[in-house]
């Protein structure tokens, strides 16, 4: 028996490769293993595409890297960004404090909702750009035109957000908290801002999203400085592999804001989802 027990037991090595199969299963299936894949995919289709090539204008990935750097390593690029954040951060605040506020305030009061409500939504569905010639001759080709065009663009969606994250705030909390006999300032700050939180913030990464369109849009259509200058005078030159690098350092920088305020909620804000983890 004991012979018998001896010729069943696995190897060091079948031990080992036991082992393997579901530790490489679950690193391929890892969330950031996945995003890796997602992206080169997309960076090896663009350098394809750009090899093949479907247009004189649409450059290799190769050649927009190369680019990117070397506007990086001059200088261009970071100069570029200096000029164009400034009325976007200036933007992005405005929205963000007044937009929550908004919100919260139409999505506490009914007469509130009627008289507010309407008006974003219209601003959310109407073509906005069609508005920066008209801030242009109100306020010139300054900053605060472009803090405007931010804005206009940011503004609609966290409102919105923020009044529906408020407005759908489950009725069980509300009810609970009422039989408690919990003042309506304790249900506000207990039960419902801490209940809209998630969507609030999905709002204002929305409305992030929006804004960084609305800082190259001002730069586009108002005065060309910043990154926009670069795309612009790259277009005009036909150095297609500076622009597409520009416009993909914007992509890039946008990305990582919005990754940046989901980790915010998440370690802040939402502490169930750290001990889940």
């Amino acid at each position: 028996m004991a012979l018998i027990a001896e010729g069943v037991r696995p190897t060091p090595t079948q031990a080992a490769s036991s082992g393997v199969g579901p530790s490489l299963k679950a690193g391929l299936q890892h969330p950031l293993t996945l995003r890796l894949l997602s992206f080169a995919i997309v960076l090896a289709g663009w350098e394809y595409a750009g090899r093949l090539p479907i247009s004189p204008s649409f450059p290799p990935f190769s050649e927009t890297l190369v680019a990117l750097v070397g506007m990086i390593l001059d200088g261009t690029l970071i100069t570029a960004f200096g000029i164009t954040l400034t009325p976007l951060a200036i933007g992005i605040t405005l929205s963000a404090s007044l937009g929550i506020a908004l919100g919260v305030i139409m999505g506490l009061s009914e007469k509130a909702e009627w008289f507010g409500v309407p008006v974003f939504i219209v601003m959310q569905a109407a073509p906005l750009a069609a508005l920066v010639p008209l801030l242009v001759l109100a306020y010139g080709i300054g900053n605060t035109t472009k803090v405007f065009v931010v804005c206009i663009m940011a503004l609609p969606v966290i409102v919105l957000n923020s009044f529906k994250a408020v407005r759908h705030t489950p009725r069980s909390l509300l009810e609970m908290g009422q039989s408690f006999m919990g003042s309506q300032a304790q249900l506000i700050g207990k039960i419902i801002l801490p209940s809209a939180t998630p969507v609030i913030f999905a709002g204002l990464r929305l409305g992030t999203a929006a804004g960084f369109v609305g800082a190259i849009l001002a730069e586009l259509l108002v005065t060309p400085t910043g990154v926009g200058d670069i795309i612009t005078y790259s277009q005009s030159i036909a150095d297609y592999p500076k622009m597409y690098a520009a416009i993909a350092a914007v992509i890039v920088i946008s990305v990582l804001f919005i990754e940046f305020l989901g980790w915010i909620e998440q370690r802040f804000l939402r502490p169930e989802k750290r001990r889940a983890k």
